[in-house]
């Protein structure tokens, strides 16, 4: 083995450290918390005022309450289902190499920004829970790399300083 490749699997070894460590911690923990209370607040919104807030709605503003519902629920299926497959990792029901597997892998995407032309008009709730949304999405989003393939990315040429700017993005995210 040559010196560089014993360098690449270190810091591919410490990146899986930093992802067996992060997925036991408490921030994971939190984390986790965090995005469920956020689906079952969003569904129990849905179900309920939501569903009589719109029929209030204009018909272009109904319209841009259906299209943003069906995106919102999209983004907080996949987000669920990511913290999910974490969570089955920490407890040790699955390892992480099989998280990658078709069977369990979650492919997170870049979500749109681009919101309906009558979203102002949409119910304040629902308003603030696509913003929570979207920001649990995008940290999710940053961290998947390092949980998931990032140490991939390392041995195929990638910065050696990206994890450390990873890093330092999830603990000071954009407010």
């Amino acid at each position: 083995m040559t010196g560089s490749n014993a360098a690449e699997e270190r810091e591919a070894g410490a990146l899986l450290s930093f992802r067996d460590k992060y997925i036991a911690s408490q921030h994971f923990a939190e984390l986790y918390r965090e995005g469920m209370d956020l689906v079952e607040e969003t569904a129990e919104y849905l179900d309920r005022a939501g569903r009589l807030e719109s029929k209030r709605l204009a018909p272009q503003a109904s319209i841009a309450y259906t299209s943003e519902s069906i995106k919102l629920t999209t983004r907080l299926t996949q987000l669920a289902s990511w913290l999910l497959v974490r969570r089955a990792i920490a407890m040790g029901e699955i390892t992480a190499s099989e998280a990658h597997t078709h069977r369990h892998k979650v492919t997170l995407a870049a979500q749109s920004s681009v919101r309906a032309g009558c979203f102002d008009e949409l119910p304040e709730t629902f308003r603030k829970l696509i913003g929570e949304s979207h920001r649990l999405y995008g940290r999710v989003l940053r961290l998947d790399p390092l949980l998931s393939e990032g140490y991939t990315a390392l041995a195929e040429g990638a910065s050696p300083i990206s994890p450390q700017i990873e890093r330092i993005k999830l603990e000071f995210p954009a407010a």
